[in-house]
């Protein structure tokens, strides 16, 4: 009876392992087996090609590939600016709300959830009719108080884009640490006052503190996402592709290798590169912070 029991239990776990076969393992698989090989013409081109063993070719190329080395960086050096910011706003919100009433928090949180909801290409485009110096109001708005600015300037892109980024990502950084701080045990707080603690001494030794795990959690996500970043530059480009540029992240990078070049090979191999410097962010970043929580 035991034994069937956990039959059955874990028949219900069968629609998430196909799908993680057939959407993850397989797709990365048929990656890995694509990046071994190159295309190879015969005679001038003008005829079909044949795929040719290359062993780890493609992966050397891709590590000298300044184009994707250079996009790699650029995006890490404006996740370590981009990332902190965010999850500090969504902190501060979420402790906001965690001093409401909870019926006032829950106004609150489905009004900071609403530009989660929408769509990422949504978003990007209606900030981009934001920024824009001929139908956005932002441009008026910095000439009355005497501001003259380019969203689409090359030293204001990175910025506009964080932006975006930050206003679309908030509302659910905010929800995961705000789903942390209910955990905490309320008795703690009423120790707290009755010693004498501020609200603030309160949030920064109690709150913080237990919900660092919630803000590890969100850190790697937004890594994860970060380094996958493609929809919003690729909008921007068609607004300043002077400034912007077809390897202005690693995913744009590939995208063009792929469907611009038709290098299917090369492409597949720099979307390995990529996952194993996501895994590699993720796990420093990881480990940085679980010693900092010990």
């Amino acid at each position: 009876m035991v034994r069937s029991q956990r039959w059955k239990g874990a028949a219900f776990t069968v629609p998430f392992q196909l799908g993680f076969v057939f959407l993850y393992l397989i797709p990365i698989g048929y990656a890995v087996y694509q990046s071994l090989y190159r295309a190879h013409s015969s005679g001038l081109g003008l005829g079909g090609s044949t795929d040719e063993f290359s062993g780890l070719a493609n992966y050397r190329q891709g590590l000298t590939d300044s184009a994707f080395l250079d996009s790699v960086f650029r995006v890490l050096v404006f996740a370590c600016v981009q990332i902190p910011v965010m999850l500090l706003i969504s902190l501060l919100l979420a402790l906001f709300l965690d001093a409401l009433t909870s019926r006032a928090a829950g106004r609150f949180r489905v009004l900071l959830l609403v530009p989660y909801m929408i769509p990422g290409v949504v978003a990007a485009i209606v900030w981009i009719n934001l920024y824009s110096p001929d139908v956005g109001p932002l441009t008026p708005l910095g000439k009355a108080f005497g501001l003259t600015w380019n969203f689409f300037a090359p030293s204001m892109v990175w910025p506009s884009i964080g932006n975006l980024l930050t206003w679309h990502g908030i509302g659910y950084n905010m929800v995961i640490i705000y789903s942390a701080l209910q955990g905490v045990p309320r008795e703690l707080f009423e120790a707290a006052r009755l010693d004498g603690a501020s609200e603030r001494r309160i949030a920064l030794s109690i709150k913080v503190p237990f919900v660092r795990g919630a803000l590890v959690l969100t850190g790697m996500l937004s890594i994860i996402q970060m380094l996958q970043i493609f929809n919003e530059p690729a909008l921007f480009r068609n607004v300043t592709p002077q400034t912007v540029s077809d390897s202005f992240t690693p995913i744009m990078v590939i995208y063009n290798q792929a469907f611009n070049a038709g290098n299917y090979h090369y492409a597949a191999a720099l979307s390995v590169l990529l996952a194993l410097v996501l895994g590699v962010a993720s796990f420093l970043f990881y480990r940085l912070t679980s010693k900092e929580a010990d």
